[in-house]
């Protein structure tokens, strides 16, 4: 059958660069910190908070069976996103891999992140909503191994196995979402963010901590700005990729909202010796890759 190059080369990037991902999680995964029962305490069991009952007491009862076997849970954890990571590196186990992390990631999202925080009224576009897991889900199914014919200005998201229609929508539901809870009063007040940013400083390293500062000094009393800004962009970015008009225009305010977020997670907390992964950020970044139209070179192809 008839295969896109550019098509067929961009959804194997998109792989490789997920799967780099996944090797990142694992890897930090198998950091001191994570072997400890605050880690359990604080960050998995943390993610109750807030949250209403039918999602935090998976996670409570989740964090109590982690805290008699914290040492051989983490192991097993690192060894899976590990295993995900390089199974996504080589051609021949990708498909498997992508099957694999998708209800891995679920889980993440629901245990390890309680749903991204989306139920508990402190959710911020600017700290992860709607959860870095599920994105990654997103992400493995516009990857996922396809044979199809691209049209001139079709993406890596749109000639996959979900169609073209579908990656527009969910695109558009993510974006939208973004800019709702990044009006929401977590970020979206006055000094919101510049007390975010302020209280981001501790436990990094001294070149993240000055960035932190210089983002709380410029957005003081400049919170309800941003946030309109970004609620604006994503909007654009929602409708242009959605109606298929003027996608590069959205792609690129996309993929400038997922540079900001990013930045403004501090890549993660990646360097504390306490981050579990690079957060959101990163991951709207592959979504906008994924969706950036690229030209039709028919050529004979097969992907497994």
């Amino acid at each position: 059958m008839s295969l896109s190059v550019n098509s067929v080369t961009g959804r194997r990037a998109l792989q490789v660069a997920l799967g780099m991902v996944w090797l990142l999680d694992g890897l930090l995964q198998f950091q001191p910190y994570m072997f400890t029962k605050a880690f359990v305490s604080q960050v998995i069991g943390g993610s109750a908070a807030g949250a209403p009952v039918v999602v935090a007491d998976p996670i409570t009862w989740s964090a109590g069976d982690l805290l008699h076997h914290t040492a051989l849970y983490n192991t097993l954890f690192a060894s899976i996103q590990l295993s995900i990571g390089l199974g996504l590196l080589w051609p021949r186990t990708a498909k498997a891999a992508l099957a694999a992390s998708i209800p891995w990631a679920i889980g993440v999202w629901w245990i390890g992140e309680g749903l991204g925080g989306l139920l508990s009224g402190t959710a911020s576009t600017f700290t992860g909503a709607p959860g870095a897991a599920i994105l990654y889900v997103f992400v493995a199914l516009l990857a996922w191994p396809h044979r199809e014919s691209a049209d001139p200005g079709s993406s890596v998201a749109t000639t996959g196995r979900l169609g073209g229609a579908a990656p527009r929508v969910i695109w558009a539901v993510l974006w939208v979402t973004l800019g709702y809870f990044a009006l929401r009063p977590a970020s979206g007040s006055p000094d919101g963010l510049a007390a975010m940013f302020a209280g981001m400083k501790a436990g990094e390293p001294q070149w993240i901590a000055a960035i932190d500062g210089a983002l709380a000094t410029t957005c003081a009393h400049l919170g309800i700005q941003v946030a309109v800004i970004v609620a604006v962009l994503s909007g654009i970015a929602a409708a242009t990729v959605a109606l298929g008009r003027f996608s590069r225009l959205g792609v690129i305010a996309a993929a400038a909202i997922g540079a900001a977020i990013w930045l403004a997670e501090d890549f993660g907390a990646v360097f504390t010796g306490q981050g579990t992964d690079p957060n959101s950020g990163l991951l709207l970044l592959l979504v906008a890759a994924a969706f950036w139209p690229v030209a039709a070179q028919p050529r004979a192809a097969s992907l497994g």
